[in-house]
């Protein structure tokens, strides 16, 4: 079966259009709704349910972009704001789970720091987004985080095996932020590599209006 790119058809000519009140659009906006509930349930210590609430939040991350694929419903709209919903959810998860104490300080670091640095070189080679590709590896970083942050939550409830979910939890935690790392330091060179293509074609890569995708 395939995760990456699933559902995918050789069939359709895929057409991108400007709708922005489209199925995957949709369960993306339920995501960002789903965010501040999250973080009243573990704030208030209701584990378990905010560990379902985030298995649904993260399963959304595959689901919106199978269908989106499927049935030829990808828009211009959901290109940015599904990557957007991904990253800010990501954020404000560990955020939430490093300050009430369940997940390690480094989450935060390595995942607010690597950002903040590519969001400065893209305004200054770019004026904005480069417009490059999601990579296999950033897909990778993104599931692995995704399924460790609920077994973080998991292991906070009593009678479930909880040192045996930390450390698995921990594991899955750790790949996930070098993942992170390894795509942040191949997106920058992505970058450099799309500045350096622009200036060969004459175009001035900080002019967006000459290059950018409408």
């Amino acid at each position: 079966m395939r995760l990456i790119g699933a559902g995918t058809r050789d069939d359709i000519d895929y057409v991108i259009t400007d709708r922005f009140w489209t199925v995957p659009n949709g369960i993306t906006l339920l995501r960002f709704c789903l965010v501040p509930v999250f973080v009243w349930l573990v704030v208030t210590e209701q584990h378990l349910t905010a560990f379902i609430v985030l298995a649904l939040l993260s399963s959304t991350d595959w689901v919106d972009g199978y269908i989106a694929r499927r049935f030829n419903q990808i828009s211009t709209v959901g290109q940015w704001l599904d990557p957007l919903a991904d990253r800010l959810s990501l954020v404000v998860v560990a955020v939430t789970l490093v300050a009430t104490g369940i997940a390690p300080w480094w989450l935060v670091a390595a995942l607010i720091i690597p950002d903040a640095v590519l969001a400065v070189a893209a305004l200054l080679m770019f004026r904005g987004s480069p417009e490059l590709e999601v990579t296999a590896l950033g897909k990778v970083r993104t599931a692995l985080l995704l399924v460790a942050t609920p077994l973080l939550l998991l292991a906070q409830v009593p009678g479930l095996a909880e040192t045996a979910l930390t450390v698995a939890a921990t594991i899955l935690l750790a790949l996930g932020c070098l993942g992170h790392l390894w795509a942040a330091g191949d997106y920058l060179v992505g970058c450099v590599r799309k500045r350096r293509e622009l200036i060969g074609r004459g175009l001035d890569p900080r002019d967006r209006a000459s290059w950018a995708r409408s």
